[in-house]
């Protein structure tokens, strides 16, 4: 038996060079984190015990008799070790799970799914950590904002460990972050006026992830730009300048490839119109913020992620500086 091992690659990606003046210098660069945890150890064990040689003894009551025994074993540890409850509850939901899908009368119920998983974590984490929870319960103080996408693949509280009260995540199709419009994305305004300057979050940042259907989708719209779908197709349209990059540089590259390196410039994007929000700029003036971009391979286990470096030279607004930094990361 042997664990995967973990890898952690931190790379940077390209920027073309900004427009400079004689007077004026702004600059927006995405730097490499230099240093890399080390990987997990690889765990095998020592040796093998052969499997004992078992001969049963047929008899006719044995089947009545075995089954109320391990009923009654189960029924004592339980009260001797009721902490067990919940594991065993877990365990009997995934034999009886097996048996029917043996008989071929398995059948989903949200119910009960819903209501065993709350139970679960009510005593394993919720009650087994109650000065966690009675913070949390006096308010949060989240240290990320997360842009995620919504693909059930790819949870970032998963992905990350974040623990409650340590990220404040907005997912949508393909972890896409939209320019400040008041009118046509404000739910994705508000959350980030609410992280920026009432949570006073100190990093923000971008997840893009392998296989996403959403940059699939967005590469596979026509050159004429018409649509099939009432929202999808018109949402992904955010990162039309991440394809147009992607076709353009990696025009001879095969499809699936196309689109992995749409994954991580859709992200480039995303910080990029960031800086259209003018406390996000604001806050990177200060200092007091900081913007990231993050790319999860789910095939390979893997995790990248770069950051923004933001200059600012006093003879230029932040305004300006915003509209030169457009579509430049």
């Amino acid at each position: 038996m042997s664990t995967a091992s973990v890898s952690w690659c931190f790379t940077s990606l390209s920027v073309p060079p900004l427009h400079r003046t004689s007077s004026t210098r702004a600059f927006a660069v995405l730097n490499s984190f230099s240093s890399s945890p080390p990987k997990l150890i690889r765990n095998q064990p020592v040796f093998a015990a052969p499997s004992p040689i078992i001969t049963p003894t047929a008899r006719e009551d044995m089947g009545k008799d075995s089954y109320e025994a391990a009923i009654a074993g189960l029924e004592k540890l339980l009260r001797e070790k009721g902490e067990l409850e919940a594991t065993a509850t877990a365990k009997i939901e995934q034999i009886t799970a097996e048996l029917q899908t043996a008989n071929g009368t398995s059948t989903f119920n949200p119910i009960e799914r819903m209501k065993t998983g709350f139970i679960h974590f009510k005593r394993e984490k919720y009650e087994k950590n109650p000065s966690l929870y009675g913070e949390l319960s006096k308010g949060q103080s989240p240290k990320f904002m997360v842009f995620a996408c919504s693909d059930s693949r790819v949870c970032p509280s998963h992905v990350l460990d974040f623990h409650p009260g340590e990220a404040f995540v907005v997912r949508n199709i393909a972890n896409m972050v939209p320019a400040y419009d008041k009118t046509r994305y404000s739910g994705v305004g508000a959350a980030i006026e609410y992280a920026v300057l009432h949570l006073k979050v100190e990093n923000i940042v971008v997840i893009g992830h392998s296989c996403c259907g959403g940059i699939k989708g967005l590469m596979s719209i026509p050159d004429d730009g018409s649509t099939s779908t009432d929202f999808i197709e018109d949402w992904v349209k955010i990162c039309l300048p991440a394809k147009a990059k992607v076709k353009t540089e990696c025009a001879n590259q095969p499809f699936p490839e196309q689109c992995t390196s749409c994954e991580k410039e859709a992200v480039n994007v995303s910080l990029g119109n960031l800086l259209t929000y003018p406390f996000v700029r604001e806050g990177l003036v200060k200092k007091t913020l900081a913007l990231k971009g993050g790319y999860y391979d789910f095939v390979k286990g893997s995790f990248e992620l770069w950051g923004l470096e933001f200059g600012l030279s006093p003879s230029l607004s932040v305004k300006d500086v915003a509209t030169i930094l457009h579509w430049k990361l």
